[in-house]
């Protein structure tokens, strides 16, 4: 299928020391940017919030939601696809989701690093953006299995930053995580609809518990899933 287009971004656009790029540069389909994204160890923010550059979630080897997708967004743009990030924002305490996009002929798919399987890779089968963020919405809920996802981003395109902001960054990447998520949203349903919803019985959440990566000082768990983006 078409992949859409753009410039590729060369070592001297990003400023990625070169090992890093050389490791990004192998990434040459989403197939392949998901798995590397997946076998990254869950970043559990130890000692508080951080928004890591690609470069520095690349070095320490951890990556949550938003780091995950700046991983993706780069290496799909080394391959001369746009770098472009949904964000995905939800009710109440609930943590919002970042996924990276990508497009096939006139679909769009997503590569997204989550530490539960339902809110992870999605093929490039979606004729919209909001068709694509409906495809997590059953599955994105909170610990009390209440249906969490209420409104998405547009495709937000990294270029409009410097590579400075979330590339190669030493601190946390506020910046570029705020102008992200102060984009334009459109909602997925309506207040009406989100008072009506049905959330999850016992059962669904004890069957979408699992996680990949356990947190410091827990015991693993089977890998399956749950509804929350982190």
């Amino acid at each position: 299928m078409r992949r859409t287009r753009c410039r590729p971004a060369h070592p001297v656009d990003l400023g990625l020391p070169p090992r890093a790029y050389a490791r990004l540069a192998r990434l040459d389909t989403p197939s392949r940017v998901q798995a590397y994204v997946d076998a990254i160890p869950v970043n559990h923010e130890p000692d508080g919030e951080t928004v890591r550059s690609v470069a520095a979630a690349i070095r320490h080897r951890r990556a949550h939601c938003i780091e995950g997708a700046f991983i993706a967004a780069c290496a799909l743009w080394i391959h001369g696809e746009p770098p472009l990030l949904m964000h995905l924002d939800t009710a109440g305490r609930d943590p919002p989701h970042v996924v990276a996009l990508f497009r096939r002929g006139r679909c769009w798919g997503a590569i997204s690093k989550c530490n539960h399987a339902q809110l992870r890779f999605r093929d490039a089968i979606y004729a919209s953006l909001r068709e694509l963020a409906m495809s997590y919405f059953h599955e994105y809920c909170d610990r009390r299995g209440r249906k969490t996802l209420l409104s998405h981003s547009g495709a937000f395109d990294l270029r409009r930053l410097d590579p400075g902001l979330w590339v190669t960054g030493e601190g946390a990447c506020w910046e570029a995580h705020d102008r992200l998520a102060a984009s334009p949203h459109r909602a997925l349903v309506t207040p009406a609809q989100a008072r009506a919803l049905r959330p999850q019985s016992a059962f669904e959440r004890r069957a979408t518990s699992g996680v990949q990566y356990a947190g410091p000082g827990k015991p693993p768990v089977p890998r399956t899933s749950h509804g929350r983006g982190e």
